[in-house]
């Protein structure tokens, strides 16, 4: 299995679908599914049934996945393509735009 290019706490921009353009931080990465779910980004309603732990139950918002293809690592206040190279021994991703690394550590 590949290493995927976005981590979870990268801010993303969004390039492709209804909020392309928006920027947000990811809050979780399905390397299974190749989709990324990011804050702010591609909300959904929710109706929800009044349960023991939501008495009144109703109609909430919230993210649903986007796929990692219509999104773009953003560094250093710019949208950049990531590429991998080794750093010593360490595997390191960087920013295409700048040839900067990174994962700083």
């Amino acid at each position: 299995m590949s290493t995927m290019k976005i981590k979870k706490g990268d801010t993303v921009k969004v390039i492709a679908g209804k909020d392309a353009g928006a920027e947000g931080k990811v809050l979780s990465v399905d390397v299974k599914n190749h989709k990324v779910l990011v804050e702010g980004i591609n909300m959904i309603t929710k109706h929800a049934k009044p349960s023991q732990a939501n008495p009144n139950g109703g109609i909430a918002q919230k993210e649903a996945p986007i796929d990692i293809s219509n999104v773009m690592l953003v560094f250093n206040g710019k949208a950049t393509r990531v590429g991998f190279k080794m750093d010593g021994d360490k595997k390191v991703r960087f920013a295409k735009a700048t040839g900067e690394v990174i994962d700083k550590k």
